[in-house]
């Protein structure tokens, strides 16, 4: 199983419901993927223009075809424009 975590802080002035419209659609339409186990927003307690996506995939390939479909392609360009920075981090199980 492979585990993301995408963290982004939202440029000054950019509203935080802006920001969720487009997420909430990429939430919808990632979570139809074959393994797609979860895929979740969620917002910081303390800092609510902090939105962190934790995913879990089934494997590396289920997550690279997740980053090659059409609905990544045509969301997250612009998620980024709304991002003053970004951190993905991608975990892998240590037994």
């Amino acid at each position: 199983m492979i585990k993301v975590v995408a963290k982004g802080k939202l440029k000054p002035g950019v509203k935080v419901e802006e920001y969720l419209v487009h997420a909430r659609e990429l939430v919808s339409e990632t979570r139809k993927e074959e393994g797609c186990i979860t895929y979740a927003l969620h917002q910081d307690i303390n800092d609510p223009s902090i939105i962190t996506m934790l995913e879990e995939w089934v494997d590396e390939e289920a997550l690279n075809q997740h980053n090659k479909t059409e609905h990544v392609k045509r969301i997250v360009p612009g998620l980024r424009y709304l991002r003053e920075s970004t951190e993905i981090n991608i975990y892998r199980e240590v037994e």
